[in-house]
């Protein structure tokens, strides 16, 4: 039966990520939709360097197999300026701050992001890096944000 993590917690965001309307609490209520509400979003600052927002992702069943798994996310470029950005999502395991950041389980890269529609990406985790995952309810999203 299939599962689905979402943000449930803003863990961590010591570069100022906002909300669409500016806020910078409650950053995973605008993303943790089961289907995706372009209305409302989270944006990086404005010139981005390694700028990194980090959300808990909801607790799940450990599902038995290593397959399967996979790692759902939409980018556009700035709403605002059309600013082109890259973006990293990763998947952590027990991220506690910068400083303890866990396991890193998985990582993706969008590359180079211009357009101001959103892209939707996915990307399959390999049966070694499911398989690294021990606890199903300490599993984090680790967003960085830059400039090209």
């Amino acid at each position: 039966m299939p599962q689905f993590a979402r943000p449930s917690a803003d863990t961590n965001n010591p570069g100022q990520w906002q909300t669409h309307s500016g806020s910078t609490t409650g950053l995973y209520q605008t993303i943790d939709e089961a289907s995706p509400d372009d209305t409302d979003y989270i944006i990086s600052p404005t010139n981005p360097s390694n700028a990194v927002y980090v959300t808990k992702l909801s607790s799940l069943t450990d599902p038995g197999t290593a397959s399967g798994h996979i790692i759902r996310y939409r980018v556009s470029a700035s709403q605002d300026n059309q600013q082109a950005v890259r973006t990293t999502i990763q998947l952590r395991q027990g991220y506690t701050n910068e400083s303890s950041p866990g396991i890193l389980i998985a990582s993706h890269d969008t590359g180079l992001v211009s357009s101001t529609s959103w892209l939707t990406y996915g990307y399959t985790l390999s049966s070694a890096e499911a398989g690294a995952i021990t606890n199903y309810g300490d599993l984090y999203y680790r967003i960085i944000a830059d400039t090209v």
